[in-house]
């Protein structure tokens, strides 16, 4: 009953994405990241260097480093070692006795470890709001959004976010910051919520489309400094972008990108003073 050894499998791609039923959009004001369950008795067993846990670590990082930058409240879940049958209840028929008290079992791995500054909540069923406090957390900060990462995809992340849907709170799954324990589970729930409880994701698109949301000089620097493939650190705010490289194609992408909020961003403004400055000028204005 414990749990399986997992074969290796391709993390999903965007390509593998199902097709959502609804277009919601995330709000950095109304988010919870929840890093479910990340903890080494889970993890042990997966390969440590092969797919699908490689993407998943990095992708949690991303969505962590993500949320800290933007003020959004991250929450790790991890279960107990040592339950009591009574608390564990009807766990042990499908899985046994679950985690020993040992930190080799229940620390959440050190590759994603929460700061000071995050909740960690005691888990003791599949979804993450049954005996805890998670929705009165996020509902004392006005929150009512939820990132979702971790393991496993096909138990408690997806009960999570069917739990998140019932109480009216719209839920991100980020499919390639989830893992599984195989492909076929994996897809199953992608699908699942997309068709039923939530809006299935990756961790690149959901990255970029928050950001075209949340507009800050700093997010407008890294976002050129990654079309020219450098460090927004050796690019002076003012200095001429069209002469340190940055072709119309590219100033193109910047446009549509940064239309979706702000309606009054042409080529021809971009291209009239393309520096920095100039550019969170135009684009704080509309704030």
């Amino acid at each position: 009953m414990a749990i399986p050894a997992i074969t290796p499998y391709l993390m999903p791609m965007a390509s593998d994405l199902p097709k959502n039923k609804v277009n919601w959009k995330a709000d950095h004001k109304r988010l919870v990241l929840l890093i479910h369950d990340m903890q080494q008795y889970f993890i042990d067993a997966y390969i440590p260097s092969e797919s699908p846990m490689v993407q998943l670590l990095e992708n949690i990082q991303l969505l962590k480093a993500q949320c800290e930058k933007l003020g959004i409240p991250v929450i790790y879940t991890a279960q107990p070692g040592d339950q009591e049958p009574r608390d564990r209840a009807l766990l042990t028929d499908f899985w046994g006795t679950g985690l020993t008290d040992v930190s080799t079992q229940t620390k959440i791995v050190d590759e994603v470890s929460p700061s000071s500054k995050d909740t960690v909540l005691t888990k003791w069923r599949y979804s993450a709001f049954k005996k805890t406090n998670l929705m009165e957390i996020m509902g004392n900060q006005g929150r009512d959004q939820l990132i979702i990462c971790g393991i496993y995809a096909h138990i408690g992340c997806l009960l999570t976010s069917a739990d998140a849907f019932m109480q009216d709170v719209e839920t991100f799954f980020i499919c390639d910051a989830v893992a599984d324990f195989s492909l076929e589970s994996h897809k199953m729930t992608m699908k699942y919520i997309a068709d039923n409880c939530g809006v299935a994701t990756t961790t690149k698109m959901f990255i970029d489309g928050i950001n075209s949301k949340v507009m800050t000089l700093q997010l407008v620097r890294e976002k050129v400094a990654g079309l020219l493939h450098e460090s927004y650190l050796d690019i002076d705010d003012n200095e001429n972008l069209i002469d340190r490289g940055l072709d119309s194609i590219r100033i193109m992408s910047l446009v549509e990108l940064w239309r979706v909020n702000c309606n009054h961003i042409s080529f021809a403004k971009l291209a009239k003073e393309p520096t920095i400055s100039a550019w969170w000028n135009l684009l704080s204005s509309s704030k």
